[in-house]
């Protein structure tokens, strides 16, 4: 459910309205496993729907900058944040510190409070509209994303297994002749279908970026698996270059409520390249995929070899490909 308020401030010495709604949803699960979900940031892309990918800035005790890309009525929206975590009170406050339009200021809370039977979450957005034509719209971005975000958070803290099971990052490192030339043939994955085995075909599109900017593509992918079967997956990437690459399944396979990962280049010319993955298990799917009888770790077990190998196979044939360009055309 949702509350709205509102009352007059200025902003930038203009008399704006500022809104306040507060979002709040009652769940089973411990406050302290909820609190501990909403401050671990980066794990947010594989958590919430309308997360895309977060880049912490600056930790320190109790306070932290970051940077987060969030799909906001369609687009994929950038801003910058600092917040302030209370373990203790099970609170964590934040302020955009840089925002984009139609936003002219936004801030609030997520709050805790347990009892006996559970949990309410209690999320809360204070908020001014740079024109107040686009205040419906913000106000109905903020409604759904806020209500995607408090089912999810007590989807994944209620189910009967610690969350540190079901949520869990891995990774693979392969060293590369050349990071730009891998950052190039991860870039293009709309090649894929004709570089790696494992690809069946890619839809690609890409909105160009800004200076300062990631490129984001939009990609759709069908992946064809050992047994010869195969699932389509769509993904947000965005694309940071010679730097990174990184990623939020917006159709992750069956087995998963969510899955972001990353593709990290080594800039100190050590030639290395990092696939990373950040998956939540599904856990009332895992013998409708992987059989009777199969668990959570079973589950750990078939991703971490089953992504991974998807990533190894995409990094071998980066590296082929960087090492054929560097020995250059045949005399």
């Amino acid at each position: 459910m949702s509350r709205p308020e509102e009352h007059r401030v200025e902003h930038g010495g203009e008399d704006q309205a500022e809104h306040r709604v507060v979002h709040t949803l009652r769940t089973s699960a411990s406050a302290r496993q909820l609190y501990e979900l909403v401050a671990r940031a980066e794990h947010w892309p594989a958590v919430f729907e309308p997360a895309v990918h977060v880049r912490i800035l600056e930790r320190d005790r109790g306070t932290e900058r970051f940077q987060i890309w969030a799909s906001v009525a369609g687009q994929v929206k950038t801003w910058t944040s600092r917040r302030t975590l209370d373990p203790d009170a099970l609170r964590v406050t934040f302020r955009q510190e840089r925002t984009q339009p139609p936003i002219a200021s936004m801030g609030g809370s997520w709050e805790f409070h347990g009892d006996g039977d559970g949990t309410e979450i209690v999320l809360t957005h204070d908020f001014a509209a740079v024109d107040e034509d686009a205040l419906p719209g913000l106000r109905a971005a903020l409604d759904t994303n806020s209500e995607k975000e408090l089912a999810a958070l007590a989807r994944l803290a209620e189910r009967r297994h610690p969350v540190e099971e079901l949520l869990f990052t891995f990774e693979d490192t392969l060293q590369v002749p050349s990071g730009d030339d891998a950052y190039a043939f991860i870039e293009r994955s709309d090649l894929w279908p004709d570089r790696l085995p494992h690809v069946g075909k890619v839809t690609l599109t890409e909105e160009a970026a800004d200076a300062g900017s990631p490129g984001v593509q939009d990609m759709t992918m069908e992946t064809v698996t050992a047994d010869g079967s195969t699932h389509t997956t769509r993904s947000i990437r965005l694309c940071f270059p010679g730097e990174s690459i990184v990623y939020k399944q917006l159709v992750p396979p069956a087995l998963l409520t969510g899955h972001s990962g990353a593709w990290l280049f080594d800039r100190n010319g050590n030639g290395t390249v990092t696939a990373r993955h950040t998956v939540a298990i599904d856990p009332t799917r895992i013998e409708e995929v992987l059989g009777e009888g199969t668990t959570v770790a079973d589950a750990r077990a078939y991703l971490r070899d089953a992504l991974g190998a998807n990533s190894r196979a995409t990094l071998s044939h980066a590296a082929a490909a960087a090492a054929a360009a560097d020995a250059g055309p045949a005399s």
